[in-house]
């Protein structure tokens, strides 16, 4: 390499000096409403030998030299870890960290992104929602007032209904496509997977019609999108989550959490059939996450916050790299 290619390399930050102030600022002022709420902060592995099963998320996988031939995960989300240290008589505790995705690279994602995740023990759907727009009004300060005048709650079953006049806890595959007109070439990529075209939908078709001005809340997702979250004691087909989004961005997913740990292995099992189906990679199961709920995980609710998209609007960006120091190289 000559002198004149060092001159071509592009070395320098993505954003300058006075964005990172800012974004300490945001994460001080985030700490702090923790802070006065009682809630510790803690720190857990990024390395784990286990993944999530989660169909619609992809692990990153490494090795070390001390051990080559044991696989490594970089973690999705703390979330096993914090329950862990949940069933082991931890209280309300909450991270901010790292969490890395394959397969997502965008305006909205990046392999390597932060997350706020916190659990808050005996809270309710209701107090956890409100409890993820204050953190949110933390963050946007400036125009919090006005978003916060602007939240609508929606069921995910009243937004299909209001958007698209269907109800997606009683459609079928074959009425979707009859009445959604999806196209074969769709038909071939969504498979014979009702969850997907329902997720196909509410991406391309709901979201998008988000009002820009407000936070819209959407809650009760169908019991087949559960993940972690529990299923309504009063109906069945519905679990207790909710995703908030700040115009057409998805900010948080959060849960009232699973604590059955036989329907938590049950769940993971079911994933690990699907991935098998979809000939995607199959990974170790956390047995000692499985281990900690089976002693006992409080009654509790999470959330996983993007902060990266958050800190982009609050400051206006059209990127979460327009917020980040340096994005992937």
């Amino acid at each position: 390499m000559n002198q004149n290619d060092d001159n071509d390399i592009n070395w320098q930050p993505t954003s300058d000096y006075k964005a990172a102030k800012k974004r300490q600022a945001k994460l001080n002022a985030i700490r702090s409403y923790f802070s006065d709420n009682e809630v510790v902060e803690v720190d857990t592995p990024i390395l784990s030998t286990c993944a999530v099963s989660d169909i619609n998320i992809e692990s990153i996988q490494t090795t070390t030299s001390l051990s080559p031939e044991q696989p490594y995960y970089l973690h999705t989300s703390p979330e096993f870890f914090m329950k862990r240290m949940l069933a082991s008589g931890y209280k309300d505790i909450f991270q901010i960290c790292k969490v890395f995705r394959d397969d997502e690279v965008g305006k909205l994602h990046s392999p390597e992104f932060t997350m706020i995740e916190w659990y808050r023990l005996d809270f309710n759907l209701l107090k956890i929602i409100n409890d993820t727009v204050a953190v949110i009004s933390v963050v946007l300060d400036k125009h919090s007032n006005q978003l916060q005048q602007s939240v609508e709650i929606i069921t995910y079953q009243d937004s299909f209904l209001a958007q698209l006049n269907i109800d997606p806890l009683s459609i079928s595959i074959e009425e979707i496509i009859s009445q959604m007109d999806i196209d074969d070439s769709l038909q071939q990529q969504l498979g014979n997977n009702r969850n997907q075209y329902l997720d196909y939908l509410y991406a391309t078709r709901i979201t998008k019609k988000f009002d820009p001005n407000k936070i819209t809340i959407v809650t009760h997702y169908p019991a087949s999108q559960a993940a972690l979250a529990r299923i309504c004691p009063n109906d069945k087909t519905v679990a207790e989550r909710f995703e908030i989004f700040i115009g057409n961005v998805e900010i948080a997913n959060g849960y009232v959490e699973l604590t059955d740990f036989r329907e938590a292995r049950n769940r993971f099992n079911s994933d690990q059939s699907k991935r098998h189906a979809q000939n995607k990679t199959i990974r170790p199961l956390d047995q000692k996450f499985l281990a900690a709920m089976e002693s006992g995980l409080p009654n509790c609710a999470g959330v996983a916050l993007g902060f990266d998209r958050l800190l982009m609007i609050s400051e206006y960006g059209d990127s979460i790299q327009s917020v980040q120091q340096f994005t992937i190289e």
